[in-house]
C-alpha cells in the first residue's frame, strides 16, 4: 500500500496543459487527489489532461487563466475551491523561457517575464493561503539554471527562478505555524515540447549532467508528488534539485 496517497484532497497545478505541469497533474491524480489545472492557450490539451485525470476516477478541473493576469489566477484558485470543494495544493509550475542577449530584452518582455514567473506564484500562494488547511502544500517548480548557468544569454530567466527560492524560503516561515509546507523543486533539462531531449541543443545539455540525458517529465512529478504527500510532512523551506547532476 502507497502511504503517501494523498486521497481526498484537491491540487490546483498550473501550467498542466503539457510538459512538466501535465505529467504533474496525472501523478497527483494517481496518487489520490482530484485535480484542478489552468491553461493559457491550448485548451483541447487540457481537456485532454482533464479527460485522463477523470479515467483515474478522480474529478477534473481545467481553467483558463493567463499568467501575467492577476485577477485570473486569484480567479482560477476561487473556482478550484467552489467546483471541486476545497484546495490542498498549489503546484506553481506555469513560466516562460525567455532567451537571448540582454540588449535585446526589451521593457514589454522584462515586465511579462517578471509578470508570470515572480509575481505570478506570488499572487497564487497568497490566494491559496487563505483556504490550505493544516498539512497543506505550497510546491514550486524552479529551474537548475538558478544554481549553474551554463550559456549566455539566460540572465534574465535566471533571475526569476532565483526569486522562486526567496519566496519558498520566506513563505515557509510564514505558513510553517499554521502546518503548511513550501518546497521548490529545480528540474534539470526535461524531455517536452518546448525542449525536446532530440533537439539540437540536446547533446550539448545532456553532456552537462552527471547522468548524460534528459529527465523524462514524469521523473520531475515523482519528486513533486513526494512533496506533496504526508511523507514529506515536516520537509519546508526545500530546495529540491532533480537535474541529473547538473549542479554537482
Amino acid at each position: 500500500m502507497n502511504s503517501n496517497r494523498i486521497e481526498g484532497r484537491v491540487a490546483l497545478v498550473t501550467g498542466g496543459s503539457r510538459g512538466i505541469g501535465a505529467a504533474v497533474a496525472l501523478r497527483l491524480a494517481e496518487q489520490g487527489a482530484d485535480v484542478a489545472l489552468t491553461y493559457r492557450q491550448n485548451a483541447e490539451q487540457a481537456r485532454q489532461v482533464a479527460r485522463k485525470i477523470e479515467g483515474m476516477g478522480r474529478r477534473a478541473l481545467a481553467v483558463p487563466a493567463d499568467g501575467a493576469d492577476e485577477e485570473a489566477l486569484t480567479g482560477a484558485v476561487e473556482r478550484t475551491v467552489g467546483t471541486l470543494g476545497r484546495l490542498d495544493v498549489l503546484v506553481n509550475n506555469a513560466a516562460l523561457f525567455p532567451s537571448g542577449p540582454l540588449a535585446d530584452v526589451d521593457t514589454a518582455e522584462l515586465g511579462r517575464v517578471l509578470a508570470v514567473n515572480v509575481r505570478a506564484p506570488f499572487v497564487l500562494a497568497r490566494a491559496a493561503a487563505a483556504h490550505l488547511p493544516e498539512g497543506g502544500r505550497i510546491i514550486g517548480i524552479g529551474s537548475n539554471i538558478a544554481d549553474r548557468v551554463p550559456f549566455p544569454g539566460l540572465a534574465l530567466y535566471a533571475m526569476t527562478k532565483t526569486a522562486m527560492v526567496g519566496l519558498t524560503k520566506g513563505l515557509a516561515r510564514e505558513l510553517g505555524p499554521r502546518g503548511i509546507t513550501v518546497n521548490l523543486v529545480h528540474p534539470g533539462p526535461t524531455d517536452t515540447d518546448a525542449n525536446p531531449a532530440d533537439g539540437p541543443n540536446a547533446p550539448a545539455i545532456s553532456g552537462i549532467t552527471a547522468l548524460g540525458r534528459y529527465a523524462d517529465p514524469a521523473e520531475i512529478a515523482a519528486v513533486v508528488a513526494h512533496l506533496a504527500g504526508p511523507e514529506a510532512g515536516y520537509v519546508t523551506g526545500a530546495v529540491i534539485a532533480a537535474d541529473g547532476g547538473f549542479s554537482a
